[in-house]
């Protein structure tokens, strides 16, 4: 039983190799049912392969806003479906989301930095898939630490019975020791600087994360600001690539997947893979048949459900009425009278054919809009006259692009660091920032994230999650995260 129990906690036995098959430059390969070391791992291409079956991975497991947005402040109920216990902000052992597919993930990627380097020729196509490997494995436990905090770090490949379980290692030992090192080997081996396939995942794509890495370092867990000028420079590379900035509307408009902006993006199409999580907060035709302005509304006959509205806390957020990133991000759908029937996202309008709309926008990971964001939130976390006027600099880029004139509000270090928070609220909705926008931010002092979020006002909930109950049985190493 102990065998069995590992498996379940680190593996998931899945088929690798089916995904992305419409990418420009990704090998079509057959279902793997069963794959032992002693039959694979021998040529460069179960290597590439096995990394679209990582890729396919991870995008599944980005495809929910459970980690990212319910516990924010940027969604209230829809018309249909439930709310999330991430939302309600009511958490305990039982209903604590489980941690095994990211792991599932790293273990993936423990196998490939296992075995890809023994195989030869050692070609560029292996070294670039190592890279990719490591920047997964790293963005992986990236994610882990910021939903959990503490977390088990495994190095590899779970294939034994006796393989150990361990315990939950400090967020600061997983950063040092996995994250950045992992980053830094990813950057090592990428063969070309700039992009193949902004589907894929690339130098910049890397820097980006490494940025967004550092920030987190700097206020959640170091709480210094001594990483920051390595955050910049990371931001300085990705700048480097050649992206630049497109119409707001345009940015994820299904006909232009990988414009100049892009940096880094999981890949969606109709009959491949077309159930894009921006489906959860659109209606179905029944609900806004009569709305007065349905030609607008991007509903769909099946494969929509609005479980979740854009909360009137976004709605107001937009406090100019010339920003153009209102209308591009939400719509209230109303009658013939004015009524309100019902508010829905309106970034994410997928693709209208014939027969239905379908949901295939790419799941945007990294893109400049962001990166320049992170620039003025680096400045603004430095201090001092000069940085603060550097972030103010940053923070126009994006509203000038808005249409919203530059910033003329106060302009010490608290004020500007909390309009940068704002910003991104307007500019990165429903992007899966929020989340994690709220805790930095909370750490770093600019907001207090219980007052922030309307369900988290008066309750002491940790702001990580809890350990589910089955994984805490699953490895008596484990310890509850603390406040559960």
């Amino acid at each position: 039983m102990n065998y069995i129990m590992k498996k379940i906690f680190f593996i998931c036995l899945i088929g690798l190799g089916v995904g992305f098959s419409n990418c420009n430059d990704l090998l079509d390969v057959g279902i793997y049912n069963s794959i032992t070391n002693n039959n694979y791992w021998k040529t460069e291409g179960d290597v590439t392969g096995y990394m679209t079956g990582i890729y396919n991975n991870f995008r599944d497991v980005m495809n929910s806003s459970y980690h990212f947005e319910d516990r924010g402040d940027a969604f209230e109920p829809g018309l249909e479906g439930s709310v999330s216990d991430a939302w309600s902000q009511v958490l305990t052992d039982g209903n604590a989301p489980l941690w095994r597919n990211y792991y599932n993930i790293i273990h993936h990627c423990n196998l490939v930095i296992k075995y890809a380097p023994g195989i030869s020729p050692n070609t560029t196509n292996i070294n670039r898939v190592l890279a990719e490997a490591y920047f997964f494995r790293a963005y992986t436990y990236f994610i882990l630490i910021r939903s959990w905090g503490d977390v088990p770090i495994v190095l590899e490949p779970t294939e034994s019975d006796q393989s150990p379980l361990p315990a939950r290692s400090p967020a600061s030992t997983v950063m040092s020791e996995v994250i950045l090192k992992d980053i830094e080997k990813s950057l090592n081996l990428f063969p070309e600087k700039g992009f193949r396939n902004k589907n894929r995942v690339s130098k910049p794509a890397v820097f980006s994360a490494l940025a967004d890495i550092l920030l987190w370092k700097a206020k959640v867990i170091d709480r210094n600001t001594n990483e920051l000028s390595n955050a910049l420079a990371a931001t300085d590379s990705v700048l480097a690539s050649g992206v630049s900035l497109v119409d707001f509307v345009k940015i994820h408009d299904t006909s232009n997947k990988k414009n100049s902006e892009i940096i880094f993006s999981l890949y969606y199409l109709r009959d491949e893979k077309s159930d894009h999580y921006g489906s959860r907060l659109k209606p179905r035709d029944i609900f806004v048949s009569s709305a007065a302005n349905v030609a607008d509304i991007p509903y769909a006959k099946s494969g929509a459900r609005s479980v979740y509205a854009p909360s009137q806390k976004f709605i107001t957020s937009f406090t100019d009425p010339n920003d153009i990133r209102k209308d591009a991000s939400y719509i209230i759908a109303k009658s013939s009278k004015g009524d309100v029937i019902g508010t829905f996202d309106n970034k994410f309008r997928g693709t209208s054919y014939e027969d239905d709309r379908y949901w295939e926008n790419d799941h945007v990971i990294y893109r400049l809009g962001e990166i320049i964001l992170f620039r003025a939130e680096i400045y603004a976390a430095m201090g001092g006259t000069e940085n603060i006027n550097k972030a103010i600099t940053e923070l126009n880029k994006i509203r000038n692009r808005a249409n919203t004139g530059v910033y003329s509000g106060p302009q010490d270090k608290e004020s500007v660091e909390k309009e940068i928070f704002n910003e991104r609220f307007r500019e990165l909705w429903f992007e899966f920032k929020r989340w994690p926008d709220i805790v930095r931010f909370h750490y770093g002092g600019t907001i207090d994230a219980y007052q922030e979020v309307p369900n988290l006002s008066g309750k002491s909930v940790p702001l990580f999650f809890p350990i589910n109950r089955d994984d805490m049985s699953l490895n008596p190493n484990l310890e509850q995260t603390k406040g559960y």
